[in-house]
Formats: structure tokens, C-alpha cells, sequence
């Protein structure tokens, strides 16, 4: 069975940085659409970024833009998400997840038009 895998999570005092990383199996090569979403507890999920590989267009969250930074690394099948700037509000289960294609901001971070998801991994800020 196919899944995605997560790695890089930790604990960091804010204003740190972290960089997750996400490898994506030679069955699901194809995928054009990544995102990067987040859990903690007492809130919704959140979709915090994504990137269309297609033509290398990248959505974000109001609450991580000029932070978070989603890349590819095409050689590697492997989606980063670089976090800058760390905040406490940030601390959750970071989950990577994928799907087919995204176009739009809105399909981009909404977590439910997702085909595939990763475990997570646990990012902890501490103030």
C-alpha cells in the first residue's frame, strides 16, 4: 500500500525554524499536487501550504505567508516545507499529504479533495 512519509518534526523555542520533509513512493510519481496540513487539539485542520508542481505555483494560509516556504525537490520525489519564524500557535501534528492536480488556492488547502496522507509528524513551539 502506498502512503506518504513525514519527517523533520521537533521542539523548538519561537522564532525558530524547522524544515519537514515528505517522501512521496515511486507509485504516486505522478502526483502534481502537495500540501502540508496541521492538527492540534481543540482545532480544526488547517491546511498551512501546498504546491502544484505543474507550473510551480504555491498557495499558503493567511497565517504563514512571508513564513512558510513549500518546496519540490523532483530528483529526491520529496515535498519540504520550510518553517521560519516559528510561532507557539504553530505547534500540531504537521501532515503531508497529495492529490492528482490543484489550480486553486481553495482545492489546494482544503484537506478533504486529498487522496493520499502521511502519519504526521509533531512540531512543538514553546514561548
Amino acid at each position: 500500500q502506498v502512503h506518504l512519509v513525514e519527517s523533520g518534526g521537533g521542539s523548538v523555542q519561537a522564532g525558530g525554524s524547522l524544515r519537514l520533509s515528505c517522501a512521496v513512493p515511486e507509485d504516486l510519481a505522478w502526483i502534481k499536487c502537495m500540501g502540508w496540513f496541521r492538527q492540534a487539539p481543540g482545532k480544526e485542520r488547517e491546511g498551512v501550504a501546498a504546491i502544484y508542481t505543474g507550473t510551480s505555483s504555491t498557495y499558503y494560509s493567511d497565517s504563514v505567508k512571508g513564513r512558510f516556504t513549500i518546496s519540490h525537490d523532483n530528483a529526491k520525489n520529496t515535498v519540504y516545507l520550510e518553517m521560519n519564524s516559528l510561532k507557539p500557535e504553530d505547534t500540531a501534528t504537521y501532515v503531508c499529504a497529495a492529490r492528482g492536480y490543484c489550480v486553486t488556492a481553495f482545492e489546494a488547502l482544503h484537506g478533504h479533495n486529498y487522496d493520499y496522507w502521511g502519519q504526521g509528524t509533531q512540531v512543538t513551539v514553546s514561548s
